[in-house]
């Protein structure tokens, strides 16, 4: 019986997640069709979907398995240049705009997937912050790479080199696709809102069902007594990887999506800041909560824009409205009086 009320439950929570999602499509679309869209809001868009995917990433970690990663940025960084890699050098075979994006976030995700795979195999066996800090080195080595890396193309294919452009013996036709620390330039935008929504529902989907499966009960019976799952008979590293592999996929995707929405995009854009910025919306959302990451996610990107005509203030406004939120989500007298709310409108419903 409790088993069927979490289903319930859990269902519930998912379909709220995926109505959110769709009614925030609707809302901009007539927003959009009404012209109340200013063009900041509009250039906006795709950031907020590529965050909310990256909290909803990094709360499968966080949140789900119990593992804090602070590189996610690193993740991000991998599937966005090679997602701009990928469709700058196909942009001559494959002319369909839509196609392109999608094998470039494609191929964005697997890689970063294996970079997953890299990085847990050895260090998800080990317990305590180990995790933390190889995550963290690992964002700064791929940050560091990508500032000396030279990626051309020309008819012969692809050229790499860490020296400089004129090192890598290009044509002279050849295009210079990622330029050392100035990152990618002259890059085709690609991304578009209907398609960011479409990756957000189908990680939604993903993510949703890893949890609520079998695997999932496991991740999570690992995360609350790793003893005790061990002893169970849990292979707890295979399904620590499974979690951590995921979270790296979604978030090279999230990644290739983002950088497809600028002309340039340079490294420093991933750097340790933006690994924290993405645990700040996971930590205010909620650990483990999905909706919250959401809304979070959501918000907390687009409040900097909204409170721009405050130019002189509004960072300092933003820190505010964290430290309130923080508070307020971390304070046990508020959550009891929440709590006292739903249970008094549970108790006047089943009355009626």
């Amino acid at each position: 019986m409790k088993a069927l009320k979490n289903l319930k439950k859990q269902t519930k929570i998912s379909f709220l997640n995926y109505g959110i999602v769709i009614l925030f499509f609707i809302v901009v679309q007539i927003l959009a069709n009404l012209g109340m869209l200013t063009n900041s809001l509009k250039g906006q868009l795709i950031p907020i979907l590529s965050y909310v995917i990256m909290a909803l990433a990094l709360n499968l970690v966080v949140g789900i398995s119990g593992e804090l990663s602070l590189g996610h940025a690193g993740f991000m960084s991998v599937g966005a240049f090679s997602g701009v890699v990928v469709s700058m050098s196909l942009a001559e075979n494959v002319p369909n705009p839509g196609l392109r994006l999608l094998l470039a976030i494609v191929i964005g995700a697997l890689l970063a997937g294996i970079a997953g795979v890299i990085i847990g195999i050895p260090v998800l066996r080990l317990n305590g912050d180990y995790l933390a800090i190889v995550t963290l080195a690992f964002g700064e080595i791929i940050k560091n790479v990508m500032n000396c890396l030279y990626v051309g193309v020309d008819k012969a294919g692809l050229h790499l080199s860490f020296k400089d452009a004129a090192s890598m013996g290009m044509a002279a036709d050849g295009k210079v696709l990622i330029n050392g620390p100035m990152g990618a330039t002259g890059v085709t935008k690609l991304s578009t809102f209907i398609a960011g929504t479409i990756l957000l529902l189908l990680v939604l989907v993903i993510i949703q069902n890893l949890v609520n499966s079998r695997t999932g009960l496991a991740i999570m019976a690992i995360r609350d007594n790793r003893i005790a799952a061990e002893a169970s008979g849990v292979p707890v590293t295979r399904h620590k990887l499974i979690a951590f592999v995921t979270s790296a996929a979604i978030a090279g995707a999230a990644g290739a999506l983002y950088a497809l929405n600028y002309s340039t995009i340079a490294p420093k854009k991933f750097d340790f800041n933006t690994s924290i910025l993405i645990l700040v919306f996971v930590v205010l959302g909620g650990i483990g909560n999905m909706t919250g990451s959401i809304i979070a996610a959501a918000l907390l990107t687009v409040l900097p824009e909204l409170l721009r005509k405050f130019s002189d203030y509004r960072m300092l406004i933003y820190a505010i409205v964290l430290i309130l939120v923080m508070i307020a989500s971390n304070n046990p007298k508020l959550r009891s009086i929440f709590d006292g709310l739903g249970k008094k409108a549970k108790k006047e419903e089943a009355a009626k």
